[in-house]
């Protein structure tokens, strides 16, 4: 089962294309790490995909349905994106937590506030997810009472709490020192032993050859390699992906 399908995705900011015929699939219980230079487009993509930006033509499907569709070489959105929005969840780079808000309120508020489902549900939930998470001691600790590794941790139980499809990262680990990347990244490995659908942008090369199921080299707003991770991460096709590489290891 196709849980995204993105097909033929452009989108421009000005006169500069960031996004130029993009298309990919992501099956069910799939790893996907997107790994490229600053400025190829992948954090464009995530923002796209999770609609917070539009695309100026191509497709986005979400389990089958259409999100976005093309016609006349310009994108047409659904009316009611607020129902595909519950196929995913989103951890940003920044945490972006509620600072006046508790741990258990921050994880709480999505479910509550957009899926109208019953407090005391929510709440069993809640702590359900931040035990799993190693937070349970956290619950009534604000944001700012916590380590940048304990924030991201926080974020994704937040998107885990909305029992989304697909959960999309982009550079989770970019706003943390080693210690701290390596707490978060252990979270992200159980989620993928777990078979969540997961789309990575991320620059932890190593991670993303033992995580991912799949791994996409994008430049230049376009698709320049993908495939295994061993192959497109260790003896790649590419001369682009060999360059890019090189100068990450060097």
């Amino acid at each position: 089962m196709n849980v995204l399908t993105i097909n033929h995705a452009q989108k421009s900011f000005a006169e500069l294309g960031v996004l130029k015929d993009i298309s990919l699939t992501v099956d069910e219980g799939e790893v996907v790490s997107v790994i490229g230079p600053s400025g190829s487009g992948k954090s464009t993509l995530l923002r796209c995909a999770t609609f917070l930006e539009t695309l100026d033509a191509g497709e986005i499907a979400y389990m089958g349905k259409k999100a976005a569709w093309d016609e006349g070489g310009k994108a047409v959105y659904a009316k009611n994106l607020n129902a595909f929005r519950q196929c995913f969840g989103l951890v940003f780079q920044q945490f972006n937590l509620f600072p006046h808000r508790s741990v258990l309120q921050n994880v709480m508020d999505a479910p509550l506030r957009v899926q109208k489902r019953g407090r005391g549900e929510v709440e069993d939930e809640a702590r359900q997810l931040l035990e799993k998470l190693g937070l349970a001691e956290k619950a009534d600790a604000y944001p700012c009472q916590l380590s940048g590794g304990q924030q991201q941790r926080v974020s994704i139980a937040r998107a885990l709490a909305m029992n989304p499809e697909i959960l999309f990262f982009d550079e989770p680990t970019s706003a943390l020192d080693p210690e701290l990347t390596g707490e978060v990244l252990r979270v992200i490995r159980r989620l993928a032993e777990d078979k969540m659908t997961m789309v990575i942008v991320t620059h932890e090369m190593e991670f993303a050859r033992v995580v991912s199921d799949r791994v996409i080299f994008m430049d230049g707003g376009v698709i320049v390699e993908q495939g295994d991770p061993n192959q497109v991460l260790v003896d790649p096709t590419q001369e682009r992906t060999q360059q890019f590489l090189k100068t990450y290891q060097a």
